[in-house]
């Protein structure tokens, strides 16, 4: 995992918080002071959080479970587009589905329908249709590659949602929070942290903040994913060596009932 040094937190403007008349009550706790009206953030405490986070996050991933990347503001999409596909994670840049968890069922439903309409390109079956149904297929999977094709390898629930700007994304908080999916956030002062399971106090509107925490984040999910290929490495060697032991030992044996026939 990428370390967690207070110095670079501080470089990236991750303590700058909102104004102080725009400030959620229950962020007090991660504030450090008011400096021209605006709110400063205790790094500190951002450093701690953000390393309990990177622990559990690795944890997701060494289990084999997609960890949702959710980001649709202007200075965060390119960031978590970015971060997120590095580590073969899932992520939400555009409008945010409505559904897209809670009616995951749905969604998956137009993710194949993709697959379909790629299908039929390759067998030749686009091909025979008319100019204008081409034309509307055509734009009907830019839509869907536009909303759902950084979710196409998504083929179940997340086990874990990674928001940027909370209060944005309220649509996605609330429907992993009806199906206890746990939910790893950037949670600025104007923000209530009681509606995420793991806070991570920061500035979430610089993009330069955003970069440095999803910097970190993904370099703890990577951690978790090569764990989790050393783990299966070292189970494909066990297992072969096992079979080996068997093979030599069955010939052993064949080579015994030859002696004495």
């Amino acid at each position: 995992m990428e370390k967690v040094e207070v110095k670079d937190l501080l470089e990236a403007g991750v303590h700058f918080g909102h104004l102080t008349r725009k400030w959620n009550p229950n962020m007090a706790p991660y504030i450090y002071m008011e400096r021209n009206g605006i709110h400063i953030i205790n790094l500190y405490k951002t450093s701690a959080k953000i390393e309990e986070a990177c622990t559990a996050l690795s944890k997701i991933a060494a289990s084999g479970k997609k960890i949702l990347f959710v980001a649709t503001k202007k200075q965060a999409k390119d960031i978590v587009a970015e971060k997120a596909a590095a580590v073969n994670q899932p992520y939400i840049t555009e409008r945010w589905p409505g559904g897209m968890l809670t009616n995951f069922v749905t969604i998956r439903k137009a993710v194949k329908k993709m697959a379909a309409i790629d299908r039929m390109k390759k067998d030749g079956t686009f091909d025979s249709l008319s100019k204008k149904e081409r034309l509307q297929v055509t734009r009907q999977r830019a839509k869907l590659e536009k909303n759902l094709g950084s979710i196409s390898d998504m083929t179940r629930l997340p086990g874990a949602l990674f928001v940027v700007d909370i209060k944005r994304e309220h649509i996605a908080i609330k429907e992993a929070q009806k199906l206890n999916i746990p939910i790893f956030a950037m949670v600025d002062t104007n923000s209530d942290p009681r509606e995420v399971d793991f806070v991570i106090p920061s500035n979430d509107d610089a993009s330069k903040s955003i970069q440095k925490i999803l910097s970190i984040v993904t370099s703890a999910v990577e951690d978790g994913l090569n764990e989790r290929k050393a783990d299966r490495a070292d189970k494909e060697a066990k297992a072969s060596k096992k079979s080996e032991g068997k093979a030599k030992k069955a010939k052993a044996v064949a080579a015994t009932n030859d002696e004495e026939e």
